[in-house]
């Protein structure tokens, strides 16, 4: 049995941050917050920017340019929590949701901090090099 990771689908971060987003849609689509388009619309760009940007850095094959994509995916986690506090300021969301999403944010961020520092001291270079 290997631990290999094959497709950007088998990382945990990325499965997290796909959760979090089915999350950000849910919220999204009802009561008061559903009709502040912008604020909407800017918190479904950035919470799907996590994940894009996961599988875009996983897909270029190397692992200096996945750890640039990974800093892009963190980023991003900071603009969703952003927009999570308007939300909350404006009454869109209850405490409990708050606390769920901006929880789920910092996880998120904390699993990107961790595998960046990871694939920084890697030997490995990326499946775009030959391995021995």
């Amino acid at each position: 049995m290997s631990n290999r990771v094959e497709r950007f689908e088998d990382l945990n971060v990325y499965q997290e941050a796909r959760l979090l987003t089915g999350k950000v849609y849910d919220i999204t689509k009802v009561g008061k917050f559903a009709k502040d388009f912008g604020l909407v619309d800017y918190i479904r760009r950035a919470v799907v920017s996590i994940m894009s940007n996961i599988a875009e850095g996983f897909e270029r094959g190397a692992n200096k340019e996945f750890i640039q994509y990974l800093y892009y995916s963190k980023g991003s986690c900071g603009e969703v929590r952003s927009h999570l506090n308007v939300a909350f300021g404006q009454g869109y969301i209850d405490k409990q949701q708050y606390d769920d999403l901006y929880n789920r944010c910092c996880s998120i961020s904390s699993m990107l901090a961790h595998f960046i520092n990871y694939l920084s001291t890697s030997k490995i270079k990326g499946i775009k090099f030959k391995h021995d």
